[in-house]
């Protein structure tokens, strides 16, 4: 696996895993209280913080880890006691194209996402439908723009 295809599939796994996370605590508000301002702000913010802390952190982590298993393998194979790890981090035409594409359909998904949540709030919906809406479409298109991007590096584009 490429050094871009284990970055896309950490987003990918950090964002799901997220999106799970904020689909349980949503439905649970629905059950409870309904949409309280308070509890959706607090819940908004708990997105956005595992949302930065949890991506970089679980990208740090998989490459550590992955480089230490490589390490591993190769030694073994090799017989060295210190073997030489290269970590393949260019980036060529093929790989911009790709994130271009995988970027294209993040922002497409975006957008019918924003379009829907726009709706929702002129048929009448309270603003905290329309935001609560565009964060789940902004988590669900980063979902979308990942695996786009994995079938492309899959496919071999």
């Amino acid at each position: 696996m490429s050094f871009q295809e284990k970055n896309i599939a950490v987003s990918l796994g950090s964002f799901t895993l997220i999106l799970g996370i904020y689909l349980i605590r949503l439905s649970q508000l629905l059950h409870n209280d309904g949409l309280e301002p308070t509890s959706v702000f607090r819940l908004w913010g708990t997105v956005i913080v595992l949302v930065i802390v949890f991506t970089i952190f679980a990208t740090i982590m998989t490459h550590i880890i992955s480089t230490i298993i490589e390490a591993i393998v190769q030694a073994i194979k090799t017989g060295e006691k210190e073997p030489h790890i290269e970590l393949d981090k260019t980036e060529d035409e093929r790989d911009r194209l790709i994130d271009l594409r995988g970027t294209k359909a993040t922002y497409t998904v975006s957008s019918i996402g924003v379009g829907l949540s726009m709706l929702t709030y002129v048929l009448g919906q309270p603003p905290l439908v329309m935001f609560t809406l565009l964060i789940f479409f902004a988590i669900v298109s980063q979902i979308i723009g990942d695996i786009s991007r994995l079938i492309l590096y899959r496919r071999g584009f």
